[in-house]
């Protein structure tokens, strides 16, 4: 148990010395091979994709040859949290050299120890990105360089489940400093001057949502991380929790002193097991530590935090439907006659903030709000984590300034797209986002530029699109994930919406008129106008953004039945070019019978009977049937 300040203080010099060697390297450029060291830091990625790679038992087999050969003084072996780039995993960094080694195997394990820890040779061929005679460190590689981490400062550096890495790192550091030496006013006002906005799609000023919940008078109040991340292809909130859990506890204990409130809840999918444990054991660390619970610090504040556990609902993300939940109802959203920090759980003043958010808050409170705009831009200062994925080549995780541009992130930190084809657009926001083609990659990625062009930040997936792709069909299929979650409480989502699904498998099966542009268009807008809640207005905006910018390939599949992507497969049609060399074996494997021709002879596709299943185009040996 911490009694005090000052105690939270000395275990945290003791504690620096344990991780001394990562703190004093986490800057280095280049690898000196010609370096040795008595010391390593053995770090294994273990957020949920590396863990599905084996990530556990590469680092307990680590672990296992190195205490063979005697060197357990020598070498430390620590599960840590994501890197973020999940597209190589399962990564492995090694202090103090920061060698980054990716697509580690169970069998390159034995080779790393023998070869890196033992003799010093740092293994090339598993090098991620290695070329020339310099290598780069984790922190030099394009991926990492050109991002700055702010919420994910600790993911990939610290183990989650060891509370004095936390603190080593200036964990708790901001609770000591505002329980002894801030009024609860003051910590707001420093949030007000960062402005900094909620993470989780809204964008709403922390600051004043606090200040609104610290005035209402109550006798309760409530604190509510949301951690249900539904999002496809969103895994920001569920790697910070795994990754650096204690960052997301500290900062609720910061606000519940500074709104008043005793009683925090983290909303969390059961469907991320990983993260609901590492949160489980924070909070037992913490608990242990005198730093949550009661008479924290002996400061004569109290502040606890319950777990609830979420089925998957995508409106639950929404914070009068995540409220309704909790209290054991069916989480639908509830018309804001009040504001949340009003009345909110059980009718009383609550503050809701996602993941992302609260990992901001103690590193702003450290180092100040003039820190924090220095980063961004004055509309949105400081970062913003993005799940980048799609047909892009660094798949993951990255946090960069707000104001960088989408060019920058898609091409820079991404990679561009793996096999070298051109990208198409790139959809920011979710289901809920818009698809933005290249000719507007220039364009910031800010609360406001975004909006400009009919997208969101949202809570922060992007996923890139190349030239493959049928823009009508992934609209399709983000209104289709659309009508599947929604609740049903309002009309204009559970009929309109739904309405619009069916329009969009019209134009995709080939039946499409030339009246469903004008009906899309203005269904949309009256779905946008009047739904209740704000999952409902932007449900449309995959389908509003596409018109937009990709209007021509609604009209080809319209007007001219074409997919130009080769996605629709109702649109398609399959032909045999001159390049047949008569042998038949399309014939033997068409399912409908519907190839006709003579050995050595031309072959013909009957279009009426071919059921467009692919067995003639893959089963071809010299690639003379083409699909268009």
């Amino acid at each position: 148990m911490i009694n005090n300040v000052e105690e939270l203080r000395n275990i945290r010099e003791v504690a620096r010395a344990k991780v001394e060697l990562r703190k004093l390297n986490l800057d280095k450029k280049f690898i000196d091979e010609d370096e040795k060291h008595d010391e390593h830091h053995i770090l294994v990625c273990g957020g949920t994709g590396c863990h599905s790679l084996k990530g556990d038992e590469i680092a307990a087999l680590f672990e296992e040859h190195i205490k063979l050969r005697g060197l357990e003084d020598r070498a430390k072996v620590k599960l840590v949290g994501c890197f973020g780039l999940c597209e190589t995993g399962t990564n492995v960094v090694v202090y103090p050299e920061g060698a980054f080694y990716s697509y580690v195997k169970l069998e390159d394990v034995e080779e790393i120890v023998d070869e890196h820890i033992v003799k010093g040779k740092i293994v090339r061929r598993r090098l991620f990105g290695e070329s020339g005679d310099r290598i780069k460190t984790v922190h030099e590689v394009d991926f990492y360089k050109k991002q700055k981490r702010v919420a994910l400062r600790n993911c990939g550096v610290i183990a989650p489940d060891d509370i004095e890495e936390y603190i080593a790192f200036d964990g708790y550091k901001a609770l000591g400093e505002v329980l002894t030496e801030k009024t609860p006013l003051e910590v707001i006002e420093i949030l007000k001057d960062a402005n900094l906005r909620g993470r989780g799609g809204a964008g709403f000023p922390v600051g004043i949502k606090w200040k609104a919940a610290y005035e209402r008078e109550s006798d309760k109040k409530y604190i509510i991380c949301n951690a249900d991340e539904g999002d496809p292809g969103a895994f920001m909130d569920r790697s910070i929790l795994e990754g650096d859990p204690h960052s997301v506890i500290e900062a609720m204990v910061i606000a519940g002193y500074s709104v008043g409130a005793d009683e925090g809840y983290v909303y969390i999918r059961a469907e991320y097991p990983i993260a609901v444990d590492r949160l489980k054991t924070a909070m037992k660390q913490a608990r242990e530590y005198n730093l949550l619970g009661d008479n924290i610090l002996n400061m004569g504040f109290e502040f606890d935090i319950k777990i609830r556990l979420g089925a998957g609902a995508f409106v639950c993300g929404e914070e009068t439907a995540l409220i309704e939940s909790i209290e054991g109802k069916r989480g639908m959203p509830r018309a804001k006659v009040d504001l949340t920090a009003h009345k909110g759980l059980w009718g009383k003043p609550t503050i809701v903030n996602n993941v992302e958010t609260l990992a901001n808050i103690p590193v702003i409170l450290q180092k100040g709000s003039d820190w924090f705009k220095s980063i961004g831009n004055e509309d949105s200062p400081g970062t913003k984590v993005f799940a980048l994925s799609g047909n892009v080549k660094n798949t993951g995780l990255v946090e960069v300034p707000m104001g960088t541009t989408l060019e920058e992130i898609i091409f820079g930190i991404g990679g561009g797209t793996p096999d070298g084809k051109a990208v198409k657009a790139v959809q920011t926001g979710g289901p809920s986002g818009g698809c933005i083609p290249t000719r507007l990659f220039n364009t910031n990625v800010d609360f406001k530029s975004l909006e400009e062009i009919g997208s969101i930040i949202g809570s922060g997936g992007m996923v890139v699109m190349d030239e493959d792709d049928c823009i009508v069909d992934i609209a399709k299929f983000f209104m289709d994930f659309t009508v599947d979650e929604s609740c049903g409480k309002c009309t204009p989502c559970r009929i309109g919406n739904k309405r619009v699904l069916e329009i969009l498998e019209r134009i995709t099966s080939g039946k499409g008129v030339a009246e469903d542009l004008i009906v899309l268009e203005d269904l949309c807008q009256v779905i946008t106008d009047s739904s209740l809640c704000g999952l409902g207005k932007t449900a449309t905006n995959p389908v509003l953004s596409s018109l937009k910018y990709f209007r021509e390939e609604y009209e080809e599949h319209i007007f001219e039945k074409k997919c130009r992507a080769s996605i629709c497969t109702e649109l398609l049609k399959y032909m045999i070019t001159d390049n047949c060399i008569g042998c038949g074996i399309c014939k033997k494997h068409c399912p409908v019978d519907a190839i006709e021709g003579t050995q050595k002879s031309l072959h013909i596709i009957d279009t009426d009977k071919c059921i467009k299943c692919n067995a003639c185009l893959e089963a071809c040996p010299v690639n003379a049937i083409i699909r268009k």
